[in-house]
């Protein structure tokens, strides 16, 4: 099996994609309320900042920003997806080997991770993030999808009124209109 391996900075930010077993589900929309009180739950305990943060049907992007000392995404991410878990019902599909580790079978396994490196590589990791909603034609412009940070973000003016909005070409990454 291999051998994966993270890049822990502590006090890091951090770029990451989390998706559902069945890339088919819209599960993280339909029981948005559950994925948020699970996320909640953990950062009381386990602070975090949110950067940035967009949630499709089957999918999810997000920044993160750990405390000072502290490089433990993983750990963060596996208390998240645990207590969604337990509060959705059951009864999805599992193979063999997730049955005998009684396992659930809602989140893949992984999740891809990125340790940001600097201000553009930031800002090419938040435009993604809120511009995916976009990408994956559910919307026309980021403002007009519920699940994301980004009215937040334009509230805090990170991002300008109708940036990337509809008959936007494509950019070149972290470039903003």
């Amino acid at each position: 099996m291999p051998e994966y391996r993270r890049n822990r900075v502590p006090g890091g930010t951090y770029f990451f994609t989390v998706n559902l077993l069945h890339r088919r589900s819209d599960l993280l929309v339909a029981r948005i309320d559950a994925l948020r009180e699970a996320v909640r739950r953990v950062r009381a305990v386990r602070p975090f900042h949110v950067d940035a943060w967009t949630v499709l049907p089957e999918h999810m992007h997000c920044v993160w920003t750990l405390p000072p000392g502290d490089a433990d995404f993983s750990g963060r991410w596996r208390a998240i997806k645990m207590a969604f878990s337990k509060a959705i019902a059951g009864g999805e599909e599992r193979s063999v080997v997730m049955a005998r580790r009684a396992e659930r079978g809602v989140w893949q396994r992984r999740y891809w991770e990125h340790t940001i490196r600097d201000d553009r590589d930031y800002a090419a990791h938040m435009d993604y993030t809120h511009f995916n909603p976009v990408k994956h034609g559910l919307v026309a412009q980021p403002a007009d999808w519920p699940y994301s940070s980004f009215r937040r973000c334009v509230g805090l003016g990170m991002y300008p009124q109708g940036w990337r909005g509809e008959g936007a070409g494509p950019t070149e990454a972290g470039e903003r209109r």
